[in-house]
């Protein structure tokens, strides 16, 4: 793989879900009204590109699509849409070249840390099964090696080795949270997707486990792709950061760039309400409107019903990613000296905490 080549690459990915018609649909249908499924457009032709040893961090409200976009990257979900390509080539035309057990292990270097470390464990397996399991079924080791890998991966992310034999009920919400690290690397991956991965943690742990994530960054030169609604925790993690909304990304810039001079108007409704350590006064105000269904998305740009500088073109023609200097991606059709100007003047009148325990405290 050439260096330049994106480790990690989806172009124009989208996903739908469909709702088949239900009994009382298809009933509502011999009435003569036909029935309709339903289709939930979680994702609408998202590209992006993760870079070998970056962090690239993936923010939005709930119900955005991020989470979709993760499975979508980790290969959970296929693609309605679009195309992923990994390591420079594309997974589609690799899955019809390869025998299926070939392809299986050349994916493995894609894995996912869930959000839910109660969920996402096994009960009725030991940690040694749950973290062994994997390397063993894809001849990464054989059982004679097993129980040595799981005692260096344990120790890798801070447990007792002893541990191994005990059941997940019998841990903390942290310990779970770092069996599910210990998990995922245990295929030796290049990339993991973190999906909310702290989000069910107290703030506390959270700081211990993302600390661990950079420690283990830096020792086993991993890439992350790190979902979360929490703003202030992917400002300290992430070198560069995605904004999403209702299934699109709007704003893609480095982590310091965007969080000092946000340039899409979503984005600066974010930052704007997301907590500080400054002691001041301040009244909270929300974006207007609630987030349409993503079973009907409005037509154009997507934000426009909430958006307070919309245009009449806005509500007709979705903006595309457009370049906006230094690294720098906006998906809106006010992107000019203008708006360059208003994000400027955000600098002056925002501020962020840079340190890990104010980091934990973001948006929720």
């Amino acid at each position: 793989m050439h260096p330049s080549t994106p480790l990690l690459e989806l172009r124009a990915a989208s996903k739908r879900f469909v709702k088949k018609a239900d009994a009382a649909a298809r009933l509502a249908g011999l009435l003569g009204a036909p029935p309709r499924a339903q289709t939930v457009h979680a994702v609408d032709a998202v590209s992006l590109a993760v870079r070998s040893g970056e962090v690239v961090g993936l923010v939005g409200e709930s119900g955005c699509g991020k989470s979709t976009l993760g499975r979508l990257a980790a290969g959970l979900h296929g693609l309605s849409e679009g195309e992923r390509w990994w390591q420079g080539e594309n997974t589609a035309a690799l899955a019809q070249r390869l025998p299926r057990a070939d392809y299986r292990r050349h994916m493995l270097g894609i894995q996912m840390v869930f959000q839910d470390p109660y969920a996402s464990l096994n009960p009725r397996l030991r940690v040694q099964q749950i973290v062994g399991e994997a390397p063993l079924a894809h001849g990464l080791v054989d059982a004679g090696q097993q129980q040595e890998l799981v005692a260096g991966l344990l120790r890798r992310v801070g447990l007792d080795p002893q541990l191994m034999r005990r059941y997940p009920h019998q841990f903390s919400g942290g310990q779970r949270a770092r069996i599910g690290i210990a998990r995922a690397l245990a295929v030796r991956p290049r990339l993991l997707i973190c999906d909310e991965a702290v989000a069910a943690l107290d703030v506390s742990i959270q700081a211990q486990v993302i600390n661990l994530f950079m420690q283990l960054r830096e020792e086993l030169r991993l890439t992350y792709l790190f979902i979360s609604h929490d703003l202030g925790v992917v400002r300290h993690i992430s070198d560069r950061v995605l904004v999403m909304y209702l299934g699109r990304v709007v704003e893609s810039a480095p982590a310091e760039a965007l969080f000092e001079a946000p340039l899409h108007p979503y984005t600066q409704g974010l930052l704007a309400e997301a907590p500080t350590l400054e002691v001041r006064r301040k009244r909270f105000v929300a974006i207007r409107g609630e987030i349409p269904s993503p079973m009907n998305p409005p037509r154009g740009c997507h934000f426009h019903p909430r958006c307070t500088q919309a245009l009449p073109r806005c509500a007709e023609e979705a903006p595309l990613l457009a370049p906006a200097g230094g690294d720098r991606w906006v998906a809106c059709h006010r992107i000019d000296t203008q708006a360059l100007d208003g994000a400027a003047s955000y600098k002056t009148r925002s501020g962020g905490v840079k340190n890990l325990q104010g980091a934990v405290t973001g948006l929720c």
